[in-house]
């Protein structure tokens, strides 16, 4: 891959990041490449994504150096200019981030030198019956422990608008759009429509819509399901809901849900990415879909998104199953699949493949970067098979 700029977006408070950093710009200037640092925060406001890519020149690549919070601001940037994406772990329990820091020059050099693929991940975007706005007053309190807020959205002007289907907004959200309450005493009440249709009308601490990628934040902290970060899907949760029917509803990606805040119920923040953006009043409404376009991430080597499930979240085993051991593999880790499974992912069976091949062409026995051998059309372009 050609790259001509590179984005960076950097934990400032980390200093293995800092460091990560250097070692980036090193790079960038050792391959005559143009490297931005896109600080969000650096003049004490807050700056929309197109300023902040226009103000990089538009770089091809964004390489963000924290964990999941800081990978979300860059890709949050890599969306708005159709720009990949290369995350490195510099977190704790996130899910977003592969590269470890020690290996930032590696993976470089494979995206430079064209040795990866690309994962496509759904995104989220909204209407709203009105432009958002945060209160002056409510951006003071937010910004206790935190830095300032995002300004508003801006309207976008290639989408056809009016009172009846809403104002579409500059939104992109890679985890989850929330609607919450914003009095510790009252709940919201929300009538919530799937498709156009009502589903329920809930009372409840909040409600909020994820993106496969978002699965495993807030929505599996309420008690959401876990959904491939492969899958095309949107899944609606709500969050200590005061009724009998408490379970999350998956919808397919061509469903848009709906939140209307309902005549009797207190103001309600909406939350994109864990950003507040703005406030609805009763009879407000937003109505969240997937996004056109998908969030392109650079990846390595396969990825092993349950074996990092059962790592981060300290899965165990039934006590029942313990005296049976550990259950061996199910299928080979070595031959090749029969061919009616050979259109199925087996990221074990790829990282042992990669691996033997990268020992084969090794020297000196190093260890050489791990990268993804070829997969089906459907995994790379996100369709189904």
């Amino acid at each position: 891959m050609t790259v001509n700029g590179l984005g960076l977006v950097v934990h400032g408070g980390r200093r293995e990041a800092v460091e990560a950093a250097g070692a980036v710009r090193a790079w960038a200037a050792a391959h005559d490449v143009r490297c931005t640092d896109i600080d969000v925060w650096h003049d004490g406001g807050r700056h929309s994504s197109g300023e902040e890519v226009a103000a990089a020149g538009d770089p091809d690549l964004i390489v963000t150096l924290g964990g999941d919070g800081t990978f979300l601001r860059g890709a949050r940037l890599a969306a708005h200019n159709d720009a990949l994406v290369l995350g490195v772990d510099l977190g704790r329990v996130g899910f977003l981030t592969d590269v470890p820091v020690r290996s930032v020059t590696d993976a470089l050099d494979a995206v430079y030198e064209n040795r990866f693929s690309v994962d496509r991940r759904l995104l989220l975007t909204m209407r709203s019956s009105r432009r958002l706005e945060v209160p002056a007053d409510m951006e003071d309190l937010m910004q206790y422990g935190r830095g300032p807020l995002l300004p508003p959205p801006q309207v976008r002007t290639d989408c056809e608008q009016d009172a009846e289907w809403g104002v579409p907004l500059h939104i992109t959200a890679v985890n989850d759009v929330v609607l919450e309450k914003l009095s510790r005493d009252r709940q919201v009440s929300v009538g919530v429509y799937i498709s156009g249709r009502l589903l329920a009308s809930y009372s409840a601490d909040a409600l909020l819509v994820a993106t496969p990628t978002g699965s495993t934040a807030y929505s599996f902290a309420a008690g959401g399901p876990v959904v491939s970060p492969c899958a095309e899907a949107l899944v609606f949760t709500p969050v200590a809901p005061h009724m009998a029917f408490d379970r999350s509803v998956v919808t397919a990606p061509d469903e848009a849900v709906g939140l209307r805040v309902l005549e009797r119920s207190g103001p309600a923040a909406v939350s994109v990415d864990g950003q507040v953006r703005g406030v609805l009043q009763p009879g407000d409404w937003i109505g969240v879909y997937a996004a056109p376009s998908r969030l392109r991430v650079v990846r390595l080597a396969p990825m092993d998104f349950y074996g990092r499930l059962r790592e981060r979240m300290n899965l165990t085993d039934a006590p029942a199953a313990v005296a049976d051991g550990t259950p061996a593999p199910l299928w080979s880790l070595t031959a090749p699949p029969p061919g009616d499974l050979d259109h199925l992912s087996f990221p074990l069976l790829a990282a042992q493949r990669a691996q033997a091949e990268g020992c084969a062409d090794g020297e000196d026995g190093a260890e050489p970067t791990p990268v993804e051998p070829a997969v089906p059309s459907h995994a790379r372009d996100g369709s189904r098979p």
